[in-house]
């Protein structure tokens, strides 16, 4: 569920994740970003955010 909710929205995917630094600092980088290039840089932080997903679930 978290991995399609970082397709639509990547800080709050990360905030679920349990780091929230990270989910502020995203999302102060991803709304100007998504604003002045239109969507292209949206991948990228999908891309962090699925790292970050896959990296909490194998944590032990």
């Amino acid at each position: 569920m978290n991995y399609v909710l970082a397709l639509l929205l990547p800080p709050l995917s990360i905030l679920l994740t349990g780091r929230i630094f990270t989910a502020i600092i995203v999302l102060l980088i991803w709304i100007p970003a998504i604003i002045f290039s239109g969507g292209l840089t949206h991948p990228m932080f999908i891309i962090l955010a699925w790292i970050l997903i896959y990296q909490t679930r194998n944590h032990p």
